[in-house]
């Protein structure tokens, strides 16, 4: 790519995580069996019509503002047209000329290259799903089943700006943007069920050139690994049909996961193939300025605030606040854990440690986990208060994940608090060192090791229950420094 650079740009869909469709008050909710989630308005019988969910409008602009767009106080509906089997009317509701959201821009850090990058947004608008087609696996029968449980399905286009340039960012303005959205709540993104897609529109020119040369949109793409592979696979097609001599139209491909290559699909359609025009059965769109101002002000603060004030107001190191902020779940699971802890780097290494290795382990969202945030700010007051020390408060959190009982409970009953009597560490200090004269020797010859293995020697006698900056100080004491 040394004479080439690439002009990405990414229509991202987001599914609205609302319980009943845009449209129509059929459920949402994922895994019905085929057709089971469909109203009258869904297979678009004669004389039925669309109601606009007021909700999705409302998450559609709590989007917009956590995107730094500008709110359309005049919004409306329009019919884009197209046939295909799983579209009952013949038409998608969407939106044309006058969007929901106009502008906006998402800030971002590809982390491999360490670029800091801002990629602006062209418009966020709304639109209904359509159904799925189910092709049959039986190879004697060349069927397809439809399937109209998606249609209807609220969905959030967000589009950008060709301002990407490698597959890097964007993989990771694509993460960027799942977590605002998942920090506003306006959508899960679970790629898994389809809440979240994009199509990738990849073109490429000489460095130094100003013009846009012809562009392929990737379809689908379910996954961000997915993402990173067929824009990488495309930059590199178009580069050798370049570096041959050969020219290609624009055009509509699919990614192939298992050839790990894109495949065309249909030439491009441009916006006048649809033949749009405003939806003759839902009403214009006025807002108040008022309204948007009055939701602006209910926004939750987003990671990247969080971010900053984890390190400026906590003191946490980047790395950390990094972590602790990917996902406002985890975000609110440590605050909560530090109301009660009060300390806010041990609560930070026993969370991105301890708690989320086993939740990406098991794969479980952290609402999911076994221990309480409560308990587990407890178990860690426990440890800064020198009720406990580190190696027991193990002890405590494995029995805490298979009981509801509290860490002073578990400490209590099991006999682990840390033994902190002078004269009882003393006698155990002077066993040690009568049993371990070597390493007394070593230690007075100047061996600083030395010292260490008396004080794993103590700490075993203990039962790992002596309190570690008491059982230096005596030792220190007994051999003379």
């Amino acid at each position: 790519m040394s004479e080439y650079e690439a002009i990405i740009g990414l229509e991202v869909h987001a599914q609205l995580n609302t319980k009943s469709k845009i449209f129509a008050h059929s459920s949402c909710d994922f895994g019905g069996s085929p057709n089971s989630q469909v109203s009258t308005v869904c297979y678009a019988l004669p004389g039925t019509l669309p109601v606009l969910n007021q909700e999705v409008l409302e998450k559609a602009i709590v989007a917009g503002l956590a995107f730094d767009c500008e709110i359309s106080l005049f919004t409306k509906f329009d019919r884009k047209n197209y046939f295909y089997p799983d579209l009952p009317k013949g038409y998608q509701i969407s939106q044309y000329d006058k969007p929901i959201c106009r502008g906006g821009q998402v800030h971002f850090l590809a982390k491999e290259s360490k670029l800091e990058k801002t990629v602006h947004l062209t418009r966020i608008h709304l639109e209904e799903d359509a159904g799925k087609l189910v092709h049959s696996q039986d190879p004697s029968k060349n069927v397809s089943y439809v399937d109209l449980n998606r249609a209807g399905t609220p969905l959030l286009e967000i589009v950008s700006e060709p301002e990407l340039r490698s597959s890097e960012e964007a993989y990771y303005y694509l993460n960027t943007l799942k977590s605002i959205l998942r920090y506003v709540r306006v959508s899960d993104c679970n790629m898994e069920e389809g809440s979240l897609r994009c199509d990738a529109n990849v073109s490429i020119r000489l460095k130094g050139e100003k013009d846009f040369r012809t562009r392929v949109e990737i379809k689908n793409l379910n996954s961000f690994k997915a993402v990173r592979a067929a824009i990488d696979y495309e930059i590199e097609w178009q580069k050798d049909m370049y570096g041959r001599g050969l020219t290609f139209v624009q055009q509509t491909k699919l990614w192939d996961a298992n050839a790990l290559k894109t495949l065309p699909m249909r030439s491009k359609e441009m916006a006048h193939d649809y033949r749009y025009f405003p939806d003759p059965d839902l009403p214009v769109i006025i807002i108040e300025q008022k309204y948007v101002d009055e939701m602006k002000g209910k926004l939750p603060e987003l990671p990247s605030q969080k971010k900053a004030r984890f390190i400026a107001s906590l003191g946490l190191p980047e790395y950390d606040a990094e972590v602790l902020t990917s996902e406002r779940e985890i975000a609110d699971y440590f605050e909560e854990c530090l109301q009660i802890s009060g300390d806010p780097k041990k609560t930070s290494n026993w969370v991105k440690d301890e708690v989320l290795g086993i939740i990406n382990k098991d794969n479980l969202p952290i609402n999911k986990f076994k221990i309480e945030p409560t308990r587990l700010g407890s178990m860690i007051k426990m440890i800064a208060s020198g009720e406990i020390s580190g190696k027991i408060a193990k002890t405590v959190f494995e029995e805490m994940l298979n009981t509801t009982h509290s860490p002073s409970e578990i400490v209590a009953r099991k006999g682990l608090s840390v033994v902190r009597d002078d004269k009882e560490l003393e006698i155990i200090i002077e066993k040690v060192l009568e049993e371990n004269s070597e390493a007394v020797n070593s230690y007075k010859k100047g061996k600083e090791k030395a010292f260490g293995s008396l004080v794993g020697a103590v700490m075993k006698h203990t039962k790992g229950k002596a309190d570690p900056a008491i059982v230096n100080k005596l030792l220190k004491d007994k051999l003379g420094n």
